[in-house]
């Protein structure tokens, strides 16, 4: 490496060690910039982690069923918004060129009555009796015996202890039918609405709930390619009907709780506010450490560093504070959410890449703000002026 570049590279790091020391030696006001951008990526990144959540759960159905297609009236916005399909449409889909197979499947809601005689509501899945096509993995039990008469799974979630923590063998009554747990389920994620989940079979769900005059609830729909995706939503779309692939599927129930419910707008806000209060703290108190290390920048403007030099110092302080604040308030909401998920089960925030990206972008921000307010005054300094008082 030539001299002059190993004398810029010393001259550099002796100037980013001095802005550390200026930085972290003023204990209180570093603290002070700490807690103001921790506590707003804090806030931050649990307001969009609860909203990730709670679009998660939303979507439980599909991601749980895990169906390549979905067929539904067009006038379906959640996957909880059923609106029966003529049986007929089943035996159409299936004719469709491209379709490897499509099953029906029932997704209602019921009150079952347990053994100490309370009532609880719960969600309904009727899987396809011949190929059981979208069945959970069980923790106890045999698939086989969901055959068997009255037979039930139980999903094994956040919910599962208002059903009274059932066992192999557990029986209830559902519409004045006896239900008997033949197995102990597990699913990807659970639902949002804080209803136990037990699955069974179509039949079996139409025979013991009460129905319309069309039962298909979705038409479940595996194509033999993926492209024969938009010739079978071409030919669904020619009777009347919507046939959505699994994201674009999640995708149009995350859209509706985002623009079509109070939900997104009000998360929206609080994580504005978060931004705004992070902001204002950290703006202000590193305008304030400025000021008060006035006089250090100015001697050293004095004794030859060059203004992008000190340019370069508040740069670093103003990034340094911000990484370590946005690496703290990200690790005390992983911390507050771990903790809420252990003793409330139905808690639903999950931390995303999306939510670090957007707490990340913010925090950015934030440094850029806080170090033009303090480049802004720094470079005004003339050091005669800071000499003669």
């Amino acid at each position: 490496m030539p001299e002059g570049c190993i004398e810029v590279a010393a001259v550099m790091s002796g100037l980013l060690r001095i802005a550390y020391k200026l930085l972290v030696n003023d204990r209180a006001k570093f603290a002070a910039l700490l807690v103001g951008i921790t506590f707003a990526v804090f806030l931050m990144i649990e307001m969009t982690s609860l909203f990730s959540g709670i679009l998660n759960r939303s979507s439980a159905t599909v991601i749980n069923i895990g169906a390549d297609m979905w067929v539904m009236d067009p006038a379906v916005q959640t996957v909880a918004n059923v609106i029966p399909l003529p049986d007929y449409i089943l035996d159409e889909v299936r004719s469709i060129p491209g379709v490897k197979y499509a099953v029906p499947l029932y997704s209602g809601g019921a009150l079952v009555k347990l053994h100490d005689g309370t009532y609880q509501s719960v969600s309904i899945i009727g899987l396809d009796d011949t190929s059981l096509f979208g069945r959970p993995a069980l923790l106890a039990g045999d698939i086989r015996d969901i055959f068997a008469e009255n037979a039930f799974l139980a999903v094994k979630d956040s919910e599962f202890r208002k059903l009274e923590n059932p066992t192999l063998g557990t029986d209830f009554q559902i519409n004045d039918h006896r239900g008997v747990f033949v197995g102990i389920a597990h699913v990807a994620t659970s639902g949002l609405f804080g209803v136990p989940t037990l699955y069974t079979t179509y039949n079996r769900a139409l025979q013991y709930l009460p129905n319309s005059r069309f039962t298909v609830s979705y038409v479940l729909v595996e194509p033999k390619t993926p492209s024969d995706i938009a010739s079978i939503q071409r030919q669904v779309a020619s009777m009347g009907y919507l046939a959505l692939t699994k994201d674009e599927f999640i995708q149009r129930i995350s859209n509706f709780y985002k623009y079509q419910t109070g939900i997104g707008t009000n998360i929206l806000l609080m994580t504005v506010i978060s931004f705004i209060v992070g902001l204002s703290i950290s703006g202000q108190t590193f305008y304030t450490f400025i000021l008060e290390n006035l006089e250090k920048f100015g001697a050293l403007k004095a004794i030859g560093a060059k203004s992008r030099e000190l340019v370069l110092m508040i740069l670093f302080q103003a990034t340094f504070v911000a990484l370590t604040g946005y690496g703290l308030g990200i690790g005390l909401c992983a911390l507050m959410i771990w903790l809420a998920k252990l003793n409330i089960p139905d808690y639903a925030a999950i931390i995303t890449f999306a939510n670090l990206a957007l707490a990340l972008a913010m925090v950015v921000v934030i440094a850029a703000v806080s170090s033009y307010i303090g480049v802004r005054k720094v470079l005004t300094i003339e050091p005669f002026d800071i000499f003669r008082g």
